[in-house]
């Protein structure tokens, strides 16, 4: 039996689903497929042994500056108010991360105020007016102590690569506050999906014209279905069969545990930048609010091998990527989207931001058919895997 799609979604993350779901919504049929077993993409959450939310592939928390990427998700998931913090574990202390004005008083049992700090800092600082690197980045703000007791182990640690190797904007994500709020993100809206991302998905894709193909290599399944389009979320370079070679990633191993305890950490997730081999351990009930006698928590070993994280921005890598870029743009109906596409680190909402924004570019392209509204009742087809 053959089958017939507009669409050709290769990846059920947050790039391809949000896609899926605005096409179907248009009128267009959808086959979505992804090699894993489920939907979600690394945001797939389950309940495990002790029936607490864990997320497989670490914590995921949602947080953006985008009334539209917001009011679009409150169509899929009510919500859970949540705003993240991070302890830092140096020299047997629990620190707030990013540094703030509590974290300098502790570290150093000092009593300054906001103006002293700033202070303090400037008279640490290393000036450089050009920063190329994550090293030169962080000492320009903070100065060599810090730098050597909250970034240097742990980037070593996560990227393999000393922050003298890496990127500027690898420490520009981090913010360094020299007041007291110590809140990991600062976006206006911060929730978690009230009953988890992988809900929230279920609810996006539940359409009857979004057929689901899970377990699948695309690669197969091209063969078996007809497609007009193809919208392609999956690493570049293996698209285009490593024509240039292969772009690095960092992946991760996790190691999930339930341990029979209430609480194991006061917050989320404890990052350890030069102690043990793990980078952070994050504890999933501060997350869903869940109440249990027991608790589950997830190691993350930052390793070379495994499936693709992050992209490793350095000098070298970008120039191969451009090349992989070149040969996208110039593929007839054919659309790459989403971190592994572009090799680049994009948090959730920007992700969401630019399936959104390839949805408007192809609604442009052929407006005639653009603005179908399918029923309300919707039911999700099934294609058996290949």
């Amino acid at each position: 039996m053959s089958y017939s799609f507009d669409y050709l979604i290769v990846g059920a993350g947050f790039a391809g689903s949000v896609l899926a779901e605005r096409l179907a919504r248009a009128g267009k049929s959808v086959l979505l497929s992804d090699r894993r077993n489920h939907v979600g993409g690394n945001a797939y959450d389950h309940p495990d042994a002790a029936g607490i939310l864990v997320h497989k592939y670490g914590p995921h928390i949602f947080h953006t500056n985008s009334r539209d990427i917001f009011d679009y998700l409150s169509r899929f998931t009510a919500w859970r108010a949540y705003e993240h913090r991070v302890l830092a574990y140096v020299e047997g202390k629990l620190l707030p991360i990013p540094i703030n004005l509590d974290t300098i008083n502790q570290l150093y049992a000092l009593h300054l105020n906001e103006r002293q700090l700033e202070e303090f800092l400037a008279a640490r600082a290393v000036p450089c007016a050009s920063p190329r690197t994550s090293e030169q980045v962080v000492l320009s703000r903070v100065g060599r102590d810090l730098y050597e007791k909250f970034f240097r182990n742990y980037t070593r640690k996560q990227w393999g690569l000393d922050p003298s190797q890496l990127d500027a904007q690898v420490a520009a994500r981090i913010p360094v506050r020299t007041n007291r709020d110590d809140r990991y993100f600062t976006d206006e809206f911060q929730f978690m999906p009230k009953h988890g991302f992988t809900r929230l998905f279920e609810n996006m894709l539940d359409h009857e014209k979004i057929t689901l193909a899970l377990g699948a290599d695309y690669r197969e399944l091209r063969k078996e279905v007809n497609f007009k389009n193809l919208i392609y979320t999956g690493p570049i370079d293996e698209f285009f069969d490593y024509r240039y070679g292969k772009l690095p990633y960092r992946s991760l191993r996790f190691e999930h545990k339930t341990l029979n305890e209430e609480w194991h950490q006061p917050v989320a997730v404890v990052n350890y930048p030069n102690d043990y081999d793990y980078t952070r351990v994050s504890e999933f009930k501060h997350l869903t609010g869940q109440s249990n006698s027991r608790t589950s928590i997830v190691y993350e070993y930052p390793q070379n091998s495994g499936d693709p994280y992050y992209p490793v921005p350095q000098p070298a890598n970008a120039a191969i990527y451009a090349k992989y870029r070149t040969l996208a743009e110039n593929r007839r109906n054919v659309h790459f989207v989403g971190r592994l596409a572009t090799y680049r680190y994009y948090n959730m909402d920007q992700v969401i931001g630019q399936a959104l924004t390839l949805y408007r570019k192809l609604a442009r392209e052929d407006p005639g058919s653009h603005g179908k509204s399918s029923p309300e009742h919707q039911s999700e087809r099934l294609l058996q895997p290949v």
